[in-house]
């Protein structure tokens, strides 16, 4: 359902998944629409420097010597990661969001962001209420992040148009499954992040009950569109 939040008076972290020039530039990887979501983080990443909030950023450097292959992991002819590999020039950062020498970067070698068990740490020594999320992909990184993220105890508003996947079905279904369990969180535009950010009250989306939306291949994209 859809009600009026405030984040005013709450410690704030923005953590932006991800984005990456492989992203952008890998046909085989490429997330649908990512200068928009590229655009949209970099307008979320604005407003939280400009209002002093915590900013961090997650990097996929998927390194054999660190963490080696699970099993069933695909691998390359040469057994090299098949995609983020660490020694690969486009995992660098995409431009429009390269972090600030203050900024933390968290270099993962798994979905989450949680995962090398770093950034649980991070957040807490700063007392954060919210973690504002945007990132690639979305049924895949930032779902496992934000899953983390809630059994740690952090609020999560996900900002949907600042996130995206291989396809607009792909990214839109992904926010729903999301959203029918994103406990204790919100859904937001990127618009309504910022006033938050900037501590004015926004309409967002919040699941007032479990599974609420009951979606199918005719009537997902409207519901994406609702929240």
């Amino acid at each position: 359902m859809r009600t009026t939040l405030s984040l005013e008076g709450q410690a704030i972290a923005l953590l932006l998944i991800d984005l990456q020039e492989e992203q952008r530039q890998d046909p085989q990887y490429k997330a649908f629409g990512i200068d928009e979501v590229l655009g949209n983080a970099a307008r979320l990443l604005e407003a939280a420097r400009t209002t002093n909030r915590m900013v961090v950023h997650s990097v996929y450097r998927r390194d054999f010597a660190k963490s080696p292959p699970r099993p069933f992991e695909p691998t390359s002819t040469n057994g090299k990661p098949t995609f983020s590999d660490a020694e690969h020039p486009l995992t660098a950062i995409c431009r429009e969001v390269t972090p600030k020498p203050d900024e933390s970067v968290i270099y993962k070698n798994d979905a989450s962001a949680f995962c090398e068990g770093e950034l649980a740490p991070v957040l807490k020594a700063q007392a954060i209420d919210w973690l504002i999320v945007s990132g690639v992909w979305t049924e895949a990184c930032v779902a496992a992040t934000i899953r983390d993220a809630m059994a740690h105890g952090f609020r999560v508003l996900l900002v949907k148009d600042a996130c995206g996947s291989g396809t607009p079905a792909m990214h839109q279904t992904a926010v729903l499954n999301l959203a029918n369990r994103l406990y204790g969180g919100a859904v937001a535009s990127t618009d309504r992040a910022i006033a938050l950010l900037n501590g004015e009250p926004a309409d967002v989306w919040v699941a007032e009950r479990p599974v609420p939306i009951l979606f199918d291949f005719t009537d997902a994209a409207q519901h994406y569109a609702e929240l």
